[in-house]
């Protein structure tokens, strides 16, 4: 197995590291206080091709495999998880989700508007009442002659208040459980769609988390992606990808705990010497480093088995329960490393435990993974 990165993956992976640099580091602090991330930053992404990466060019996507993709992920994980999240949510569940499911008329309206920024996708899954529960959602799609009504409410949808569309997952029948649903591309401007702003979250405070609320929505026939009832697959398949980005996204996190506790390690000086010097803090940098490393394998591993078009559901599950509960990890040992000025907003290990904690929640929780990896590895049904 060769893990050296082509030099095309090196110069994007590069590329994304400068963008941090120049475009999300000096703003970081402003950002989480302010509770948003500058819109402007999406039309920059678009431009450097990093809402189009796996896309093929003819819907204007930027193509590269699914490494270049973690690469990037991991870089803006490392700058700021909120405009990470931005990316995961319209490319990784929306756009790549359309570009699999999708109608060429779909294809061909929404593919080119969000992979050059000019619009953005959310993922409307979560309800109020289902998180982990997806296949009991209720939200309602019922057909009436050409078109479908739609009536329900979702709940901590990234990208929400700034989305142009939604991909949208409804109960079509009466069908008990996860047979039932349907998935839908519905404009966010649509007569009866209603958004409203989640404020006061721990982590990820800069990023658009949504409510919805769909009260007689109607929206044509043409909106239905896939066929009607293979909803819960069109969203299971787009989670099962979405997880490697979480986990790159993760990776991303613990490296700069790991990036933050050395160097602040090697300037602090405590009882006459730098702390870097006492065993019981290289203790906790090189859990971290171990974290990281660990971390980083497992999800290129998901990207490697995607591009080689191999089976990667659990490979991802496994990814992104380890990276998740790894940068709580990292997160937790810089803090510690920093002491008293770690918890400090301007110093950024505090973001850091922050950010890395819902990791842990949402795309599945922990404990989703782990029913999932065990699951595929006894063959035994977890639900």
């Amino acid at each position: 197995m060769n893990l050296e990165l082509s030099e095309e993956q090196d110069a994007v992976r590069r590329l994304a590291e400068d963008f941090v640099a120049r475009e999300i580091a000096p703003h970081v602090v402003e950002w989480d206080r302010a509770e948003s991330v500058d819109k402007s930053i999406v039309k920059k992404l678009g431009a450097l091709g990093f809402l189009g990466l796996t896309i093929p060019e003819e819907y204007g996507g930027s193509g590269g495999d699914h490494l270049a993709y973690c690469l990037v992920t991991e870089e803006l994980g490392r700058g700021d998880s909120s405009v990470r999240g931005i990316v995961s949510v319209s490319l990784g569940l929306v756009a790549k989700t359309i570009a699999s499911w999708g109608s060429d008329e779909q294809k061909q309206r929404w593919l080119p508007q969000l992979t050059a920024g000019e619009a953005i996708g959310c993922f409307g899954l979560t309800e109020p009442g289902t998180g982990s529960d997806a296949g009991n959602l209720t939200t309602r799609a019922v057909r009436d002659g050409d078109d479908y009504v739609i009536n329900g409410s979702k709940m901590f949808i990234t990208n929400g208040t700034w989305a142009d569309v939604v991909l949208l997952f409804a109960r079509t029948n009466d069908t008990p459980g996860h047979r039932g649903i349907s998935a839908f591309l519905v404009p966010a401007d649509a007569p009866g769609l209603s958004r409203r702003t989640v404020h006061g979250k721990l982590g990820l405070r800069g990023q658009a988390t949504a409510e919805l609320v769909l009260e007689d929505v109607r929206v044509p026939a043409s909106t239905l992606m896939g066929p009607e009832g293979k909803g819960f697959s069109i969203a299971m398949s787009a989670l099962a990808k979405g997880r490697m980005s979480v986990a790159a996204g993760c990776v991303g996190i613990a490296q700069a705990a790991l990036d933050a506790a050395v160097r602040y390690a090697g300037e602090r000086e405590q009882f006459g010497k730098s702390i870097a010097s006492y065993q019981l803090v290289q203790e906790l940098i090189s859990d971290i480093s171990v974290d990281v490393d660990a971390a980083r394998m497992l999800t290129w591993r998901v990207a490697d088995l995607i591009d080689r078009g191999q089976d990667f559901a659990t490979a991802a599950s496994t990814a992104k329960l380890f990276a998740s509960e790894a940068a709580v990890r990292a997160a937790n040992n810089a803090l510690q490393v920093f002491g008293g000025y770690g918890y400090i907003d301007e110093y950024p290990v505090g973001k850091l435990v922050r950010d890395a904690r819902v990791m842990t929640l949402y795309e599945g929780t922990s404990q989703i993974q782990k029913l999932i990896i065990g699951r595929a590895l006894t063959g035994v049904s977890a639900f």
